[in-house]
């Protein structure tokens, strides 16, 4: 008894902390979510009303909100796969026993994921412009006619992938890294002692046994990209012509523009329930595959 009251003393501090900053503010939202709380209802709570589900049945009659899905499920499936394999192979260039100056080029793939997201956002902005930006001026070169990058609604949402991954790839690249030093040299050597080829172990040895730390990295990228929203505030604010409306930024509109905080705290709990869908179904194929 002594133990388990010593126990629950020293776990008290963080109990209270996570129920006052988490638990709190999330079913404040949850409660949120089922009322009309709107400009009006901040200046008055008499004009408080409570909605059940309204809100969410009237998201989904919102064609402005599928819009965003859709454009959030596209930057997720495209970024996540193409996140992960520049992850993969950077962390693989590293754990070449090769390749010199390790702790460089460490740090400088790893540099990325400590900038500043706002201030590289505003440079990649300004290198991908149309008139005066140097991707353009570098395929002026090649003989290329300039793009519009960011304005063009078939290469706005490419644009924001490919920064999204030069981004974030770093963070994956150390877990994977770690991964890969895991892995026993021995199956290697035996696989060499078989005639297996460096593709060959890549297959059979590298994949196989990295597969329960592909599993995290995966579920970490997808439940991070779902969440796409510096990105297209900074880089374009939705436009051109919506392609760049994430779920995130349609919520931000809705709660801090339009002040329909109801509605926005449905967005929020909406998304909750897409990625914890997601991510089970990750875990369940993981799960079969033998990664867990």
């Amino acid at each position: 008894m002594r133990a388990s009251v010593a126990g629950w003393v020293f776990a008290a501090p963080a109990l209270i902390v996570l129920g006052v900053f988490f638990a709190l503010p999330v079913a404040s939202a949850l409660l949120l979510s089922l009322t009309d709380f709107d400009l009006y209802a901040l200046a008055d709570l008499d004009n408080l009303r409570f909605v059940a589900l309204g809100n969410y049945l009237d998201l989904l009659r919102t064609p402005l909100f599928w819009k965003s899905l859709g454009n959030t499920a596209y930057f997720v499936v495209v970024g996540v796969p193409l996140s992960i394999a520049v992850s993969l192979g950077a962390a693989l260039l590293l754990n070449a026993k090769v390749a010199r100056f390790k702790g460089l080029f460490r740090t400088a793939l790893f540099a990325p994921v400590v900038t500043t997201l706002v201030a590289v956002a505003v440079i990649w902005r300004y290198l991908f412009h149309t008139s005066y930006g140097l991707v353009n001026w570098a395929l002026g070169h090649l003989g290329i006619s300039p793009i519009d990058w960011l304005g063009d609604p078939a290469w706005a949402m490419p644009t924001i992938i490919l920064f999204a991954v030069w981004k974030n790839f770093g963070y994956n690249m150390v877990i994977l890294l770690a991964g890969l030093q895991s892995i026993p040299q021995d199956l290697y050597e035996a696989a060499r002692i078989d005639g297996a080829s460096r593709w060959k172990q890549f297959l059979h040895v590298t994949l196989p046994m990295l597969g329960p730390v592909l599993l995290v990295v995966a579920v970490i990228t997808v439940s991070g990209y779902f969440q796409l929203f510096a990105e297209p505030y900074v880089m374009t604010r939705g436009d051109p012509l919506q392609s760049t409306v994430s779920v995130l930024y349609f919520m931000y509109e809705e709660g801090f523009m339009w002040w329909n905080l109801g509605r926005a705290s449905a967005v929020a709990f909406l998304l909750f329930v897409i990625i914890l869908a997601v991510t089970t179904l990750l875990l369940r194929a993981g799960k079969r595959r033998g990664a867990l």
